[in-house]
């Protein structure tokens, strides 16, 4: 910690570096007033000769206007490519611990400020609020399948795709959810992953990942493929000759140990290139991704059930990804976290129709979590509910059309507080997005479970932060934020369960 200086002594002397000029005579003559004026004849110039307005002192032209309207909603993105810069890989600052100890009490610097610290019992089975489900009908399809995976049925499989912005982007709330789902009925995989980090922050835990750097990439957010194709994930990759990526089981832990089917996506098109698929460092096949028809694909790799390590080794041409699944055959659970850093929940519309629908009934979901909200609320009222409204209308729609038999729910928007001059309040969007959210999904028929509400409503963030669940930003909660959200979803779904399975027994 830097020591603030003790302004009670007496200050030290100053050291003068330079002439002192003594004589008044001829103080015209000393070097610093020579210097000044010469810095004044140069100031003149500028001021005089044209074409270097921008080093004026004076008659500077006019900065460039910053109307914040054009930074709200993004709306307008280039089409193109990014390349990744760095490696990508497994950064062990980022993981969730299987046990996350609860903070006790206020911490940080707005510890210090009034407000309440009053939370829901954190350690309570139940979930602060329940699920809306009027008949049980938005989660039927997802409560039978698992009602078959407790069962252990052969191929009892039970797939959740949970979509969401940064927090899932770092594989938190998801993962809380993935392992406590996993634990009580079974560990059927990992899930489906990008083949690269399109964002520093881009993470999943148990399991391993590594990508060299060079690859490109088109994402929802921009910069955008001009075809509209980006897989389940809303990332299109693509990578000349040599680049490397590779997929495999955790080394640690209690999840995300074992896999028997690896799955593989990828594009093919005209002069698509090839690449090898290595398994546990031996060559298993080469994919040449050169076809008449512009398709997307995938390519199998199925091994014993223990741990291994899959490789992809570009060799020929440019070739297209999008990413990779890690199942087992084994009755359980999996959980495909597709987070996507800056989204809108109607980003997910960017995707070609046809395509998206294609990619949603490949992976055959029996549930479907949308997590958004806290780029909608930086947009503010920028973006109009009434648009915001039916933008989730049509991307609810899309789902469940692609997938009818699938699960469906909605989780609110968490709350999110502003400083305004010294108090800490929550922003006014927040509660109207939630409206517009929960009646978007009754509109679909999905679940809702209301996020804000289980936090406490307005003012909740505030205090999330003085109890070290919620990060400075007042955006963000912190790891064991996001797990008590993950453990709140998990009861609401168990809560929702248990009266299904009674609704079975009669």
């Amino acid at each position: 910690m830097t020591e603030r200086p003790d302004r009670t002594k007496s200050p030290a002397p100053v050291a003068v570096l330079g002439e002192v000029v003594r004589d008044p005579r001829t103080a015209l003559l000393s070097r610093p007033t020579l210097a000044l004026c010469t810095l004044l004849v140069l100031a003149g110039a500028l001021e005089l000769v044209p074409g270097l307005e921008r080093w004026r002192l004076f008659n500077r032209p006019a900065p460039e206007s910053h109307d914040s309207s054009a930074m709200a909603p993004l709306t307008e993105l280039s089409a193109g490519e990014a390349r990744i810069e760095t490696e990508s890989r497994t950064l062990a600052e980022l993981a969730q611990p299987e046990e996350v100890k609860l903070p006790r009490g206020t911490k940080g610097p707005i510890a210090t400020r009034q407000g309440t610290d009053e939370l829901p019992d954190l350690n309570t089975k139940l979930p602060p609020v329940p699920l809306v489900d009027p008949g049980q009908k938005a989660l039927a399809g997802f409560y039978r399948s698992l009602l078959r995976t407790e069962r252990k049925e052969p191929g009892a499989i039970t797939r959740i795709a949970h979509f969401g912005d940064s927090i899932i982007v770092s594989d938190y709330v998801s993962a809380t959810l993935r392992r406590k789902l996993q634990k009580q009925f079974g560990d059927a995989g990992h899930g489906f992953m990008l083949v690269a980090n399109p964002w520093p922050a881009y993470f999943h835990n148990d399991v391993y990942r590594f990508a060299s750097s060079g690859w490109l990439v088109s994402r929802i957010v921009g910069p955008l493929a001009p075809d509209g194709i980006y897989g389940l994930g809303g990332v299109s990759f693509r990578a000349p000759p040599g680049a490397r990526a590779r997929f495999g089981t955790a080394k640690r832990g209690s999840f995300g140990r074992s896999v028997s089917h690896f799955e593989l996506v990828y594009y093919q098109q005209p002069g698509g290139g090839q690449f090898d698929l290595n398994l546990d460092g031996k060559l298993h096949s080469t994919i040449n991704t050169d076809n008449p028809e512009k398709r997307v694909a995938t390519a199998v790799v199925s091994t014993t059930d223990g741990e291994h390590l899959l490789e992809v080794v570009t060799r020929k041409g440019f070739s297209r990804m999008f990413g990779v699944v890690m199942e087992r055959e084994a009755p359980g659970v999996v959980l495909d976290a597709i987070g996507i850093q800056g989204a809108r929940a109607r980003f997910l519309d960017k995707q070609d129709d046809a395509h998206w629908a294609q990619q949603l009934e490949w992976r055959r979901p029996n549930l479907m979590i949308y997590q958004f909200g806290a780029n909608e609320s930086g947009d503010g009222f920028a973006y109009p509910m009434d648009e915001y409204y039916r933008t989730l209308v049509a991307v609810l729609r899309q789902g469940r059309k692609a997938v009818p038999d699938c699960g469906c729910l909605v989780l609110a928007a968490m709350d999110r507080a502003k400083k305004r001059g010294t108090e800490l309040r929550s922003m006014a969007v927040i509660p109207a997005l939630v409206a517009e959210q929960r009646k978007a999904a009754a509109e679909v028929g999905c679940a809702f479970w209301n996020t804000f509400e289980a936090m406490g409503g307005p003012g909740a963030m505030p205090t999330w932060v003085r109890r070290g669940l919620g990060q400075a930003d007042l955006t963000h909660p912190t790891g064991s934020g996001c797990e008590v959200l993950g453990k709140w979803i998990y009861q609401a779904l168990m809560q929702g369960y248990a009266e299904y399975r009674k609704t079975q027994a009669r």
